[in-house]
This record gives structure tokens, C-alpha cells and sequence, in this order.
């Protein structure tokens, strides 16, 4: 079979750790140049850097340092993928904050330190990308994909963390914004809302009673992993996904559903 990336360059932020991690590895597997954008190098959740294990296996990719609340760090990641590769096929905005913190106890700082990532740099990686995408030739009824990682959070609340739901809930309308605006330019743009991710790195996302609560809720006898959240960007970062765009997939085992 041939594979499904073959030929593509794509960004993804995010991609030290977690599912930005597993994405870019599925990416590169699948043939895509992968460029790995993060602030940090070493996976939270320990491990060989992305960059290094995509080349142990055979795949292509570069690591670039980009802080996405940072318009100029954002510029520079899209113009050296342009001009190392050529053209920019996939952009995939994963990287996130959050604070953990309700309305009262979230400071107004704290608020603008989330937001300039899951809402601003979501905004501006799309920007700089569509920017380029529309610079190139239509292939396979696409000049360029956007795959946003959203959250169940931005669909529905989430618990004492106002900033992220917030931010969250920002992506998923810039993605039917974008897919509304350059459609009849031919740019796809989607999203894919994980539910809970185990995904080994340490923090709130391991909380035993958050885990307990989720696992309750949720249908599908198992809670979500970082591939389950990477394969459902793989079909909607490929050539497969052609007359979709503005979707909010939700990849939560059933969460939303119950």
C-alpha cells in the first residue's frame, strides 16, 4: 500500500511530546517530511526527541524551535520549510497551555499566557500558512490542509480551567472560519477534538479521580491514546479527506455521544 503522506511537507507544533508527538512520528511513517515545532526538545513523557526517532526510522524531518505566540518565531518555521522542501501541504496547530484554574482564581496573566497559544498562535500558525498555501498549485483538489487539535473542552466545559476552554473553543470556530473563507481556494481545513488522552506525560491529565471520572463516562471500554488522536489527523491531513472541511471530529470513544 502505498503511503497515504508520500511526498508532503507538514508542520506540526507540538510535536516533542504527547499526541503532537505521535502525530509528526505517523506523519513521517506515512512519507511526509515532518517538521517538528516545539519550545521544548525532550518528550515530557521521556524518550527519544521526535526528530532523532523519525530519523531512526527512516523518515525525513527537521526540528525548529518556534514559540507560537511569537509571529516572527512562526514566519521563520514557514519560510524555512519553504525553502528546504519547497511547499507547505499540512499545517497541524497541536501545541497548547492551559493554567488549571477556575474564573476567580485565573489572573489576568495567566489568562493571556493561554490564549496567546490556543487562541493567537493557533491564529497566526494558520495565517502564515495560508498565506503560503495559497502561493501553490492545487494537488489532489487541495493547495494546502490545516488540521487543528481542539478538545471535548471546547465543545463543552471544562472543569476550573476557564482559560483553556476558552482557547479551545477559539480553535473550533477559526476552523469553520478558515474552511468558509478559502474553500473555493482550495484549502481544507478540519479539527479533531481528543477526549481523555493518556498520554504518560505527568500533571493533571494523570490525576487519578480525573482518570476515574473519565473512564465512568466514557463508552469504549479504554480511555483515548496519542495514536488514536494522530490517526484521525493522518485521514484528515490526506488526500482521503476531500469534500470535508470545517469538521470538528470528535475522537473521545463515545464521551460526547453519552
Amino acid at each position: 500500500m502505498a503511503q497515504r503522506l508520500s511526498g508532503k511537507t507538514a508542520i506540526v507544533t507540538g510535536a516533542a511530546s504527547g499526541i503532537g508527538r505521535a502525530i509528526a512520528l505517523l506523519f513521517a511513517e506515512e512519507g511526509a517530511k515532518v517538521c517538528v515545532a516545539d519550545i521544548l526538545t525532550d518528550p515530557k513523557e521521556g524518550g527519544t526527541p521526535t526528530e532523532e526517532e523519525i530519523a531512526a526510522r527512516g523518515g525525513t524531518a527537521m526540528r525548529v524551535e518556534c514559540d507560537i505566540s511569537s509571529w516572527a518565531d512562526i514566519d521563520a518555521m514557514v519560510g524555512r520549510v519553504v525553502a528546504e522542501w519547497g511547499r507547505l501541504d499540512i499545517l497541524v496547530n497541536n501545541a497548547a497551555h492551559w493554567t488549571t484554574t477556575p474564573l476567580t482564581e485565573t489572573a489576568p496573566e495567566q489568562w493571556r499566557e493561554v490564549m496567546a497559544v490556543n487562541a493567537d498562535g493557533y491564529f497566526m500558525c494558520s495565517k502564515r500558512a495560508v498565506e503560503q498555501m495559497l502561493t501553490q498549485s492545487v494537488e489532489a483538489e487541495a493547495r494546502g490542509r490545516i488540521v487543528n487539535i481542539t478538545s471535548q473542552h471546547g465543545m463543552i466545559g471544562a472543569p476550573n480551567d476557564i482559560a483553556y476552554g476558552t482557547g479551545k473553543a477559539a480553535s473550533v470556530y477559526l476552523t469553520r472560519q478558515i474552511a468558509t473563507d478559502y474553500g473555493r481556494r482550495h484549502i481544507i481545513c478540519n479539527a479533531v477534538a481528543p477526549g481523555r488522552i493518556v498520554t504518560g506525560k505527568p500533571g493533571v491529565s494523570m490525576d487519578p479521580k480525573g482518570l476515574e471520572a473519565a473512564r465512568a463516562r466514557t463508552p469504549y471500554p479504554r480511555l483515548g491514546e496519542p495514536m488514536d488522536v494522530a490517526y484521525a489527523a493522518l485521514f484528515l491531513a490526506s488526500d482521503e479527506c476531500r469534500f470535508i472541511s470545517g469538521v470538528n471530529l470528535m475522537c473521545d470513544g463515545g464521551w460526547s455521544a453519552s
